[in-house]
């Protein structure tokens, strides 16, 4: 395999999806790449956990595993694999750092393999969609994982290929997680498959799930009203 082919590849397609003419998508992004943003769905899915779970044991032990998702999946790779590998972000590689198209002189830090955003809305998408076993609310939190790795290529701060990886190994820590869960639900008890149109089958309130749902839409019509007076 011809990796240097491959990389070179990879710098080409960023510099073809890398940010635009428009100021409203500029805002756009800024907006919707900040952890800030999205605050309100994370405090969703805790009311969702919070509602359909009576044991504080329960309630600790998913609280735990969404922090696990992050640890795994993000920290592992700022603290350890960015440095260890070394791969300079788009915005600060030598070879293509001047023609990256940076928005409001937003760069990131020096190395980007791989993607942390992507590892960890993808873990924690991943891991809440076997929790909670709803299809809509796993559509909308793939979507949204896969709206933050967008504006990481937008923004120039990431190559595809970080933001391949980085779902690659989100995606592993969300199931190893759950599994973790699962083996530790088991023995704790619980966890009774449930046979219902008000339900999904592990138990969550289907108008819980639509909460959820609705907060990321709202989330992201907030976004869209941002960017038009950040113009």
């Amino acid at each position: 395999m011809d990796w240097e082919a491959l990389i070179q590849f990879d710098k080409q397609l960023l510099l073809a999806l890398n940010g635009s003419e428009s100021l409203f998508l500029d805002g756009l992004m800024m907006t919707l790449t900040k952890t800030t943003t999205w605050i309100p769905l994370y405090i969703s899915l805790f009311y969702l956990v919070l509602k359909n779970n009576e044991s504080v044991q329960h309630i600790l032990l998913i609280v735990g595993c969404a922090g696990l998702c992050v640890l795994f999946a993000g920290t592992v790779d700022d603290a350890i694999v960015k440095p260890l590998v070394g791969r300079w972000r788009p915005t600060h590689d030598p070879q293509i750092g001047l023609l990256v198209d940076v928005v409001n002189g937003y760069r990131g830090g020096s190395y980007g393999f791989f993607s942390a955003h992507a590892a960890n809305t993808f873990s924690v998408a991943v891991f809440f969609c076997l929790l909670v076993r709803s299809k809509i609310l796993s559509v909308a939190l793939v979507s949204w994982s896969l709206v933050n790795c967008w504006t990481r290529i937008y923004l120039g701060v990431h190559y595809p290929g970080d933001i391949l990886f980085g779902l690659l190994w989100g995606g592993v820590v969300g199931c190893a997680v759950y599994y973790f869960y699962y083996r530790i639900r088991k023995n704790l008890g619980g966890g009774v498959n449930f046979v219902s149109s008000q339900y999904t089958s592990k138990g969550y309130r289907i108008t819980d799930v639509d909460v959820v749902v609705s907060v990321l839409m709202f989330t992201l019509v907030y976004a869209l009203v941002k960017a038009c007076f950040m113009q």
